[in-house]
């Protein structure tokens, strides 16, 4: 008898009978599984990213097809990108988001690192309880603050400046950035900064010579992240900037008018923003995931 096949005894008026029972190999049915996810998984990633799919066709579309022909078979045309660069300078826009964005990372990260440092291997008594205050103020609702902020950068000359959406773009991620960093720094083993210790380093020395490359990965994808949540952020660059230091995402909204949604030149101008950050994501999908599970497997 051999584990393939399994044999059922049955005894009928005195006498015995086997009879085969088919069932499944292990491998079979390993094999079953892994497929039925990986279709399951696809039919996931196509309703998640049919709205962007759907967006980008619709801006290969005349503004009439878009509204009264929903159809996937159509004559591209590239009317709408022609009239939403012709409306503004989609050039000026981009640059102030890449400024901003990698501005305000660069700032969350210098403010960040010498943080998650000290409370991941100096920690006192209020170090979880900063630790938590620090992610609540994440649950506040932007508007509650709108006002202070605006009349405060209104006072000093920073609205609709660059200076002043890298201001707010930093203190909107720090928490995050600093609860990244404390999670990569906390799972570092302590021996080795003690041993730079007794070799003579100082503070400044181990973060730079140590820590930042040990830990470069997880400070790589906070980064990441930080540069992706600050280039879909619209909150703060609709209510704190009007045309000099407007960003990609008041590029957006500036197609909505009114008289109405132009649909066409909304998804084109859509499309426009959001290239920028879904080929950088795509180019650096390698080094999040990396960086997301460091030191999730010791």
């Amino acid at each position: 008898m051999t584990t393939a096949k399994t044999k059922t005894l049955a005894t009928t008026g005195g006498q015995a009978s086997a009879t085969p029972v088919p069932r499944t190999s292990p491998r079979g049915s390993a094999r079953t599984r892994r497929l039925g996810l990986t279709l399951l998984g696809w039919a996931i990633a196509c309703l998640i990213f049919f709205p962007i799919f759907w967006m980008v066709l619709t801006g290969f579309k005349t503004e009439a097809a878009a509204i009264a022909d929903p159809s996937l078979i159509f004559s591209p045309t590239l009317e709408s990108y022609a009239a939403v660069q012709g409306r503004a300078d989609y050039l000026k826009f981009a640059l102030n988001s890449v400024v901003v964005a990698f501005g305000s990372t660069l700032a969350a990260l210098l403010i960040a690192i010498p943080s998650a440092y000290s409370m991941a291997f100096l920690p006192t008594k209020r170090t979880k309880g900063t630790l938590l205050w620090m992610l609540s103020t994440k649950m506040l609702p932007p508007v509650g603050v709108l006002v202070p902020i605006y009349l405060l950068f209104r006072d000093v000359g920073l609205l609709d400046t660059r200076t002043g959406l890298v201001i707010v773009y930093t203190l909107m991620n720090l928490p995050i950035v600093v609860w990244m960093l404390y999670t990569f720094f906390k799972d570092l083993p302590k021996d080795i900064l003690e041993a730079g210790r007794m070799d003579g380093a100082s503070t400044l020395q181990e973060v730079v010579f140590l820590l930042l490359p040990l830990t470069l990965p997880g400070i790589a994808s906070t980064g990441l992240l930080s540069v992706i949540l600050s280039w879909n952020e619209a909150f703060w660059s609709l209510n704190l900037t009007s045309s000099k230091a407007a960003p990609l995402t008041a590029y957006i909204a500036s197609f909505s008018s009114p008289e109405g949604l132009f649909w066409a030149k909304l998804s084109a101008a859509s499309t426009m923003a959001i290239a920028p950050i879904l080929v950088f994501g795509w180019l650096t999908q390698k080094q999040m995931v990396r960086g997301l599970t460091f030191g999730a497997v010791k």
